[in-house]
């Protein structure tokens, strides 16, 4: 058998850790300069392009040496060859692989056949790769493009903590040790449920879109196309939206005559959700402790029964849930119980506020605002861009702390595309909240100012007039009186005008 020179096993080393790392991390950047053969920490856009084209380079000179194949070394050397083989099939396919996620997003939960994929396994059976193990890297591959291109293309920025975010992201889909995940827990990762904290509007939607569109999808062979579509892997529910009576049956589903206007059977979310993919709970905090005890069976014994039935369904998928509460409120006003807070909480991934983000890196603004105006306009415009750019730094200023986050940003692009300018009024939750506690400090609060004042803010943070009920333990048409007032009450100039009041000295 042949061996590998000293020179090759070294290279090949550097290629073997590069495959494993963590593609958002430090230690992957570093990786990419030494395959490529460049000193020093200053990375390049070719960076990887370099290193991707060395590598061919090596195994180019195995087949030219009739090396090319894993069958012929054995040990330490075939697990670096392997590993080097993977690297290269990997990085040829890349445009195909980006190709066929663009086709399978636009086309919906339709399955698309791969026409690349006899290519791609011929090449790996080539390579020495028995038929079993080349359909199985053949899936992973297309697992690690799909997960890089959801968190790489819609999590963007430079700032440090977003560069945390991305590295935890692909942590959660694939942990810290890739050769883990693909030995033990390519199929078992269900049992990873994932709770999702971060301010409204900051983007834990888009960060858990991109797990539950990660999954691991089998391919088959005999139609050329993997099992289903990573669309219809990820199912989401805001739990905010519906009353009490109603989110058991969006949850589990219901039979026919349940309850009244139970006309036919309903497949909830859990039912709906595939076996590769993730549910996605939003505003978990706004749950009952009734239906957390419920949710807490399905995460044990991943089991629940639609409402009035007595028949037991399985849930085979991951539980991803997010808050907007901070994890501070949560454990310490007792908002999740501690049985279904430590079941949920396999992993706790924060998405930071856009202000944060800016603070660290001021480049993040430009870049968020080129990301925006592309899928507004389809395509980029640094002109536009900078534009922008210039508006913003005029009203309402560099140092705004954008309270709505990632998504009061796209707004004000929208708004600036039509009007030219983005004025702000006070007249935001966070705003009226530290008004309301200034003016209770301030002891000029009248109760109904205070009532109305308070339940409009949690209607400006929750967005529905049941989520404000449950948190307030009023009922719905008493609190939608109340939001009704303190938006006549504290919008605008009146809330200007009752600023004022609230400064002025003491008589």
């Amino acid at each position: 058998m042949p061996r590998l020179t000293t020179e090759d096993r070294q290279f090949f080393t550097l290629v073997r850790q590069s495959v494993l790392a963590n593609p958002f991390s430090d230690a992957r950047k570093a990786l990419d300069l030494s395959i490529a053969g460049r000193q020093g920490n200053d990375h390049r856009p070719h960076d990887v392009e370099m290193a991707v084209q060395e590598v061919r380079n090596r195994v180019e000179a195995l087949e030219k040496r009739k090396q090319a194949n894993i069958q012929l070394f054995k040990g330490k050397d075939r697990a670096l060859v392997e590993r080097t083989f993977l690297y290269d099939v990997f990085h040829r396919y890349i445009p195909q692989l980006d190709g066929l996620i663009a086709d399978q997003v636009a086309a919906g939960e339709k399955n698309l056949k791969v026409s690349f994929a006899p290519q791609a396994l011929a090449l790996l059976r080539k390579r020495g790769f028995s038929r079993e193990t080349a359909q199985r890297n053949f899936e992973l591959c297309f697992q690690l493009r799909r997960a890089y291109f959801f968190i790489q293309k819609n999590l963007i920025g430079c700032s440090a903590c977003m560069r945390k975010l991305r590295e935890r992201l692909w942590n959660n889909v694939f942990t810290h040790n890739l050769k883990w995940y693909e030995r033990y827990l390519w199929n078992r990762m269900e049992d990873f449920s994932t709770l999702i904290l971060g301010p409204t509007g900051a983007g834990k939607g888009t960060a858990a879109v991109a797990i539950g569109r990660s999954g691991y999808i089998p391919f088959d062979a005999k139609s050329g196309a993997f099992v289903e579509s990573f669309t219809r892997s990820f199912t989401a529910l805001n739990l905010s939206q519906y009353s009490p009576a109603l989110i058991e049956s969006e949850l589990f589903g219901h039979k026919k005559g349940a309850f009244t206007g139970a006309v036919e059977d309903y497949m909830g979310s859990l039912d709906r959700c595939s076996p590769h993919g993730a549910v996605f709970l939003d505003e978990i905090g706004e749950v009952d402790p009734t239906l957390q005890i419920k949710l807490l069976q399905v995460l044990q014994e991943r089991t629940f029964s639609p409402v009035g039935s007595h028949r037991t369904h399985r849930f085979s998928g991951r539980v991803i849930a997010a808050t907007n509460r901070p994890l501070e409120e949560i454990r310490g006003d007792g908002i999740l119980r501690n049985d279904f807070f430590y079941r949920l909480c396999s992993d706790v991934i924060i998405v930071p506020s856009l202000a944060q983000r800016i603070r660290e890196a001021p480049q993040e603004l430009e870049d968020l605002l080129a990301h925006t105006l592309t899928r507004i306009l389809g395509k980029s415009s640094a002109e536009l861009t900078a534009q922008l750019g210039r508006s913003i730094s005029k009203e309402p200023g560099r140092d705004y702390e954008w309270p709505g986050n990632v998504r009061e940003l796209e707004q004000c692009v929208r708004r600036l595309l039509l009007n030219e300018s983005y004025r702000t009024e006070p007249q935001t939750a966070t705003d009226l909240g530290g008004w309301l506690a200034k003016g209770v400090k301030q002891g000029r609060l009248d109760m109904q100012s205070l009532i109305s004042g308070y339940c409009y803010s949690l209607y400006e943070r929750l967005g529905t007039y049941e989520a404000v009920a449950r948190r307030t333990k009023v009922d719905r048409r008493t609190v939608k009186r109340y939001v009704d007032e303190g938006k006549n009450r504290f919008k605008g100039d009146s809330l200007k005008g009752w600023n004022r009041h609230i400064d002025a000295p003491d008589q």
